[in-house]
């Protein structure tokens, strides 16, 4: 059974060709975000990526929320060497020291900016540029944030519409801005 006559697939960007890819673009990326904790998460996950695919990341991303106390910043940045050492022993994520270290001082930080500003929301959302951006986190002592990074991030949570011009997408998401 072909699909019906007269119903067509949606366009969607090229990268978007296979599950989990396909619902993670047609659902979350590019949505504006503005919860600290949903910014937090996607500043792990991304930082999480480097070097890999971000579907391996999407498929890990369950047992991320699991390790990382649903990125709770909060109680992450209280995470000592004991949680440390159990993240490097948990096979649902990506067991890079540097990675798991720089979440948990990433999570510190992110708590300054916090305090300094109000919200991480409102600082993060004030960047039009992800070099500017990435400059800018590592002076406050953010790790894994380099500018490929930080554009990544800065797609995914809506703070730069990057759907490919013609992607379904890309026009409902402009009204969201």
């Amino acid at each position: 059974m072909g699909r019906p006559v007269g119903r067509r697939e949606p366009i969607r960007c090229a990268w978007a060709e296979r599950e989990p890819l396909r619902s993670y673009h047609d659902k979350e990326w590019g949505v504006p975000k503005h919860r600290d904790r949903d910014l937090f998460e996607f500043l792990v996950l991304e930082g999480a990526q480097a070097g890999l695919s971000w579907e391996t990341i999407l498929r890990k991303r369950a047992a991320y929320r699991k390790a990382f106390a649903r990125f709770d910043p909060a109680k992450v940045a209280r995470f000592g060497a004991r949680e440390v050492a159990r993240l490097l022993r948990d096979e649902g994520i990506v067991r890079n020291r540097a990675k798991v270290r720089s979440a948990v001082s990433n999570a510190r930080a992110l708590l300054r900016v916090r305090d300094e500003f109000g919200t991480f929301d409102r600082y993060v959302w004030g960047f039009v540029d992800q070099v500017a951006l990435s400059k800018d986190l590592r002076r406050r002592g953010f790790g894994f944030v380099g500018p490929t990074i930080c554009e990544s991030f800065m797609q995914a949570v809506g703070i730069r519409n990057d759907h490919e011009r013609g992607c379904f997408r890309r026009a409902q998401l402009l009204v969201l801005r």
